[in-house]
């Protein structure tokens, strides 16, 4: 199916321009999915805690208080688990920000 509203939004590392963070944001109608990738130590994973906040109140304030979980994350030289995990919230707000500019909603 083709969304109503998605974007995707990566925090690229200078050098390989390799996703340290990246998120993709896509609602259908009532549905919201949020897929991350990059930062997951287990590989790439769906964020279901902004998911729930989004399928609410499509909004980037649905996700005040919303903190990824750092124990699920890579760390490596490039960057902790704490570090990763902020990423993952602020590509998560700007791929809100950006699908509901590119679909006029809100």
């Amino acid at each position: 199916p083709v969304p109503d509203a998605a974007a995707y939004e990566k925090f690229r590392h200078p050098a390989s321009r390799f996703a340290l963070a990246g998120v993709f944001v896509a609602r259908f109608g009532d549905l919201v999915r949020v897929g991350v990738t990059g930062a997951g130590r287990q590989g790439a994973y769906r964020w279901i805690e902004a998911e729930d906040a989004l399928t609410e109140n499509f909004a980037v304030n649905a996700l005040d208080g919303l903190h990824a979980d750092p124990s699920q994350m890579n760390s490596d030289i490039h960057g902790d688990e704490p570090y990763r995990a902020y990423l993952v919230e602020v590509m998560t707000r700007r791929a809100v920000l950006n699908a509901i500019a590119h679909c006029g909603d809100e």
